[in-house]
């Protein structure tokens, strides 16, 4: 059975480079980077070598990268940690956000009592920058906006820099969510008004269960997870070096062939979405994915015109022929539930049809996007769907 892996937004496939590079650190490269011996000197070497590395690519300096097990645990740092010991009080974010930025800030609300806003979203869920500048000018205590770069489910691209200065002009603390744009475009943060990022390495063709945090230097923030002075105080545990040290060189790997990846990927989303539109007639793209200014080049949100209570044959229909996507978001795949993003934005009417997220990688073709085009094709044709 042929098999077609686009569902890179949830995971991707490693590159063969990073496998053999972490392969021979866990090799060679055992020892506790806490220890003070040769063999502990050797991994701390690997470690702080990965962060200048990281910390270069943008423009940051080494102390403000802390590592992590991934971008969950790094959301929750920033969040739970200006709750708790930088005195916010009000939290504003959206509806939209990763489940990894809600449910924290569902509990800081439950714990904490802090007051959450949200955000009012247009009708392609992307942030009304008016009305979060009115949410910021009637606030009284000290305010964190946690709204995320790249929307994991429809590609939404934020303009962080508005953001991010309407923040410093009412002296509020700015969190985003950058795991679906770390690896995929450049960015400076030491010129962005951005006090925290999280970021995740799977997403970028590295190793699964390892990310870091960016904390602006004399943010003050403290650390989530205690028992140890590792990671400059703020994360405590022995590091994972050899997934670190993959994470070093996948991150590496994707800018310095950021230019060549990008235009790839990219023409193959135009080249889905194309495909789509000519052969699937009332085929619709959720929020701003079909846009190549407004989202990211690595996805499509797909609205089928396919009756509702077919919805969950259709996915099974894809897995069955080899195809990997995502009903929604992969995060929350153990849930039956809809998408809480979908569920924001869209109208009742396309909320009663399937939607289904397809993301890219260097490691697809057309072939396969013709072959996926053809299955949808297949399936819909078979149901006799009223064009709408």
């Amino acid at each position: 059975m042929r098999q077609v892996y686009l569902d890179s937004a949830a995971t991707t496939q490693m590159r063969p480079e990073v496998i053999d590079h972490m392969t021979q650190v866990m090799k060679e490269q055992y020892g506790n980077p806490s220890s003070t011996h040769s063999y502990g000197r050797s991994a701390k070497s690997i470690i702080e070598n990965a962060r200048k590395n990281i910390a270069k690519h943008l423009n940051v300096t080494a102390a403000e990268i802390i590592f992590t097990s991934g971008g969950t645990e790094a959301d929750n740092l920033a969040i739970h940690s200006c709750v708790r010991d930088l005195g916010v009080t009000r939290i504003i974010s959206s509806s939209i956000e990763h489940h990894a930025v809600l449910y924290i800030i569902d509990h800081c609300k439950e714990k904490y009592g802090v007051e959450v806003d949200h955000v009012r979203l247009k009708e392609c869920g992307s942030v009304d920058m008016r009305h979060l500048e009115e949410l910021l000018e009637s606030g009284s205590g000290k305010t964190l906006v946690s709204l995320m770069h790249i929307n994991n489910e429809i590609g939404n691209k934020l303009d962080v820099k508005t953001v991010g200065e309407l923040c410093k002009k009412y002296d509020a603390l700015f969190h985003s969510d950058c795991v679906q744009s770390i690896g995929h475009y450049e960015m400076e943060l030491s010129k962005l008004p951005i006090d925290f990022t999280a970021v995740s390495a799977h997403k970028f063709h590295g190793p699964k269960g390892v990310g870091f945090a960016f904390i602006r230097k004399g943010t003050g923030l403290k650390p989530l997870i205690l028992g140890g002075s590792q990671e400059r105080g703020i994360r405590a545990g022995t590091e994972s070096v050899h997934n670190i040290a993959g994470m070093d060189l996948a991150l590496n790997m994707a800018y310095e062939n950021l230019d060549q990846d990008r235009a790839y990927v990219l023409d193959l989303k135009d080249y889905f979405k194309t495909e789509l539109s000519e052969k699937i007639p009332g085929v619709k793209f959720n929020g701003s994915c079909g846009d190549h200014v407004k989202s990211t080049y690595t996805l499509l949100n797909v609205c089928l015109p396919c009756p509702a209570d077919k919805a969950a044959m259709l996915l099974f229909t894809m897995d069955l022929k080899g195809i990997a996507c995502s009903k929604g978001s992969a995060c929350q795949s153990g849930s039956q539930k809809g998408s809480h993003v979908l569920t924001s934005i869209l109208p009742d009417e396309d909320l009663n049809k399937p939607s289904l997220r397809f993301s890219f990688s260097i490691f697809n073709t057309k072939e396969e996007l013709d072959y996926v085009v053809n299955v949808l094709k297949e399936y819909i044709d078979s149901l006799n769907p009223v064009t709408v």
